[in-house]
C-alpha cells in the first residue's frame, strides 16, 4: 500500500471502531436474548421424545422418594421421640393400603402425566375448576420448591458433618446456596438424559441404604438389650397402655408425612414410562399397567427403608444426637454409617446421599418447569417468558435463594413446608377419586371416602401445628392469583384461536356472497334470537345500505366456557333458513371468535369482510371485565382492538361498523 494513503485508512479504521463494537455488543445482546428466551413461542410438549422401562423410570421419581430416607428418620424421631417406629410403621400401612391403590386410579384417569390437578380441573369445569388448579398450583409450587431447599440444606449436612471435610467448610447456608446455584446453572445450560443419571444416582444410593441397613439390624439383634431398653421406655412413658402407645402414634401421623412424598411424582412422570406397543394413545393400557407396577414397587421399597431405617436410628442413637447441631440432625443413616463401617464407607454413602439429594432438587425443579407450561399458558395466566424454561429457572432459583436463607438452610425447620405441599396434594387426589369412584359401588366409595377424610384431618393438623407451609403456599397461591389476572388482561386482546374450519354448507354461504356481491358483509346476531329481519331492517337504515350494496350473513357466536383462553380450532357450521343465511359457531370469547373468523374469509377470499354490530348499553368498565372474565361484553369495540392488535396494516384490516 501507497504510503500517502496508509493515513486515510487508519482514519477510517479508527472512526468505525466505535460502530463496529456496538454492533458487536448488539449481536451479543440479540444472541443472548435468543438463548435466554428459546422456546417461548412454543407450545408446550405433551409427548416426550423418550420413553423407558418403568422400572428405570421408577429411579427418575425415587430420586424424590427413596432421598427423603435422608433425612426422614431424624425429624420422625423430632416429632414422635421414641414412638417413631410404630408411627413410621402407620405411614407404611397408609401408603400401602391407601395411597397405591388412590394413585393407581389416579394413573388410570391421568395417563398423559395430569396427575390430581387435572383430575380436579375435568370434574369441575369452568371457574371453579380453573379457581382450584390455581390454589394446587400454589401448594404444588411449594412442594417443589421445599423439596428443592431441603433437599440442599440435607445435603449440606452431609457435607458440613462429614469428618473429612468438618475442620474447614462449616457454613451451612453459604454451602446451600452454593449447591442451589450450580442446580440453577446446570438447568440454565439445559438438562438431558435425566433417568439415566436417576438409575445411577438411585443404584448407588440404595445400595449403600441396603448395606447401612442389614448392618444396623445386626446390631440391633445382637445386642437385644437396646430392643428391651426401647420398650421398656415406651411402656414407662405410656403407663404401659400398648392402647395408648398406638392411639398417640395415630396422632402423631401428621408429622411424618415426608415418607408420603414421591406418588404425586410417580403419576406425573407416566408420560415417560414405556407401555405396550399397541397402545392407544387416548388410554394406553400398557403404560397405566407399568406405571401402576411402578407406584407398587417404589411404595414397598421405600416402607421397607423408612421402617428399618426408623427402628435403627431410634434404638442405636442417642437421643441428643437428633437435636439441631447434633451430629445425626439430617444425617442419622449417615451417623450410623460412620458408626459401624469406617468413615471410608461413611464418606460413600455421604457421597450417595449427597447426589441423590440434588438431583431430587433436579427432578422438582423439572416438575416446576413442566407444570407452570402446562397450565397457565392455556388459561391465559401467565406472562409470554413462562414459555421458556431459562427465565423459569432464575426465578425459581432466586425463590429457593430466600426460602433458603428464611429457614437458614436447616431441615427440621423446612419440614412442616414440605409436609403442607404433599399433604395437600395427596388430599386433592383423595377428592378427585372419590369423585370419580363415588357411583361404582359401596366398597369403593366408602374406601376412597375414608382416605379423603383422613387425609383432610392430616392436612389440617399439620397447617395447625407447622403453619410455615401454609404461609408459603400462600405466598405462592398470591403470586400465581396476582401475575394470572394481570397476564389474563394483557393477553386478552391476542388471537386465541389457531384455526377456523367451515363445514359445506357456510363455505358455500361465502362462495355466493363473492359471487353475488365481490364482498362479505357479516351481521352480528345474538344465537337464540329469531328477529333477522328486523335486525337487518335496523342495520340497513342506521348504516343507509341498500339490497343491492349489501348482502348479509348473519353470524352467531354461542359462549361456550369463558374460562378457557386458548381454542385450537373454531368450527363454523352454516345454515339457511327461510332465506335467511346463518354462520354460528361456539367459543369462549366472542369477540375473539369474530375477529378470527373476519381474518380467515379475509385470507380466504383475498377480500376485505365487514363486520356490522349494535351499540349495547352499561358502563364500558363492565363489558371489559365481562370479556376479560365471562367471554363477552362490548363487542365491537373489542373486536375491533383484537383486529388491530392482529393485523398492523389498516389497509388490511377487516372492517368493523357500528351504529
Amino acid at each position: 500500500m501507497e504510503d500517502h494513503l496508509k493515513p486515510m485508512f487508519a482514519s477510517q479504521s479508527v472512526t468505525h471502531t466505535p460502530a463496529r463494537k456496538e454492533r458487536r455488543a448488539l449481536s451479543w445482546q440479540n444472541r443472548f436474548r435468543r438463548w435466554f428466551f428459546e422456546g417461548m413461542r412454543s407450545n408446550y410438549k405433551k409427548t416426550p421424545s423418550h420413553q423407558d422401562a418403568w422400572w428405570k423410570v421408577m429411579c427418575l421419581t425415587g430420586t424424590d422418594y427413596f432421598s427423603s430416607v435422608g433425612y426422614a428418620p431424624g425429624i420422625a424421631y423430632l416429632a414422635a421421640g421414641l414412638l417413631s417406629p410404630i408411627a413410621t410403621l402407620i405411614v407404611v400401612i397408609v401408603t400401602l393400603f391407601g395411597l397405591v391403590p388412590l394413585y393407581s386410579r389416579v394413573a388410570r384417569e391421568s395417563p398423559h402425566g395430569q396427575g390430581s390437578v387435572a383430575m380436579l380441573e375435568n370434574l369441575l369445569p369452568g371457574w371453579r375448576g380453573k379457581t382450584i388448579v390455581l390454589l394446587l398450583l400454589g401448594f404444588a409450587a411449594t412442594d417443589f420448591v421445599i423439596t428443592i431447599t431441603l433437599s440442599a440444606a440435607d445435603a449440606t449436612a452431609h457435607i458440613v458433618e462429614n469428618p473429612l471435610v468438618r475442620t474447614w467448610l462449616s457454613d451451612r447456608i453459604a454451602v446451600t446456596l452454593v449447591l442451589l446455584a450450580v442446580l440453577g446453572g446446570v438447568f440454565l445450560k439445559g438438562f438431558r438424559e435425566a433417568i439415566g443419571v436417576s438409575f445411577a444416582c438411585v443404584s448407588l444410593y440404595l445400595f449403600c441404604n441396603v448395606v447401612v441397613g442389614v448392618v444396623s439390624l445386626y446390631q440391633v439383634f445382637t445386642h437385644l438389650e437396646v430392643l428391651s431398653n426401647w420398650q421398656n421406655l415406651i411402656y414407662t412413658s405410656h403407663h404401659g397402655s400398648t392402647w395408648a402407645v398406638i392411639g398417640i402414634s395415630l396422632l402423631l401421623f401428621p408429622k411424618l408425612a415426608l415418607g408420603m412424598s414421591g406418588f404425586e411424582t410417580g403419576v406425573a412422570v407416566m408420560p415417560l414410562v414405556k407401555g405396550d406397543p399397541h397402545d392407544d394413545p387416548e388410554s394406553p393400557q400398557g403404560r397405566i399397567k407399568n406405571t401402576r407396577k411402578l407406584l407398587l414397587t417404589a411404595a414397598v421399597i421405600m416402607s421397607f427403608l423408612l421402617l428399618t431405617s426408623s427402628l435403627t436410628t431410634t434404638t442405636l442413637i442417642p437421643p441428643e444426637a437428633f437435636r439441631e447441631g447434633g451430629a445425626a440432625n439430617g444425617r442419622a443413616l449417615a451417623y450410623l454409617a460412620h458408626l459401624y463401617l469406617g468413615h471410608e464407607f461413611g464418606t460413600i454413602y455421604d457421597v450417595s446421599t449427597i447426589l441423590i439429594l440434588w438431583f431430587a432438587g433436579a427432578s422438582a425443579m423439572a416438575g416446576l418447569l413442566s407444570l407452570v407450561p402446562r397450565y397457565l399458558p392455556r388459561y391465559g395466566m401467565a406472562p409470554e417468558w413462562a414459555r421458556a424454561q431459562r427465565p423459569l429457572v432464575v426465578f425459581f432459583t432466586f425463590i429457593t435463594f430466600v426460602v433458603t436463607v428464611i429457614f437458614r438452610a436447616n431441615v427440621d425447620a423446612q419440614a412442616g413446608a414440605y409436609a403442607t405441599g404433599v399433604l395437600v396434594l395427596i388430599t386433592s387426589a383423595a377428592l378427585a377419586v372419590s369423585i370419580v369412584t363415588w357411583k361404582e359401588g359401596a366398597l369403593k366409595r366408602y374406601a376412597f371416602l375414608a382416605i379423603l377424610l383422613a387425609f383432610i384431618y392430616t392436612s389440617i393438623t399439620n397447617m395447625i401445628e407447622r403453619p410455615e407451609g401454609l404461609h408459603i403456599a400462600s405466598f405462592f397461591i398470591t403470586t400465581i392469583m396476582f401475575t394470572s389476572i394481570i397476564s389474563r388482561v394483557i393477553r386478552s386482546f391476542e388471537i386465541r384461536i389457531s384455526d377456523v374450519a367451515l363445514d359445506a354448507e357456510a363455505e358455500r354461504l361465502i362462495d355466493d356472497a363473492i359471487k353475488d356481491r365481490g364482498q362479505i358483509c357479516l351481521l352480528a346476531h345474538r344465537p337464540g334470537g329469531s328477529d333477522y329481519a328486523n335486525k337487518e331492517f335496523e342495520t340497513r337504515t342506521v348504516h343507509k345500505l341498500t339490497l343491492d350494496e349489501a348482502t348479509f350473513i348473519f353470524l352467531e357466536v354461542s359462549l361456550s366456557d369463558p374460562s378457557e383462553f386458548i381454542d385450537d380450532c373454531l368450527h363454523v357450521t352454516g345454515y339457511e333458513i327461510d332465506g335467511v343465511r346463518i354462520l354460528r359457531c361456539q367459543s369462549p370469547a366472542i369477540p375473539n371468535a369474530i375477529a378470527a373468523i373476519l381474518l380467515y374469509l379475509r385470507d380466504k377470499t383475498n377480500t376485505l369482510p365487514h363486520a356490522y354490530f349494535g351499540w349495547t348499553e352499561g358502563h364500558p368498565l363492565a363489558y371489559v371485565f365481562r370479556y376479560i372474565f365471562l367471554g363477552e361484553g362490548e363487542t365491537a369495540p373489542v373486536t375491533r382492538e383484537i383486529l388491530r392488535e392482529a393485523e398492523k396494516d389498516a389497509n388490511r384490516r377487516p372492517k368493523i361498523l357500528v351504529g
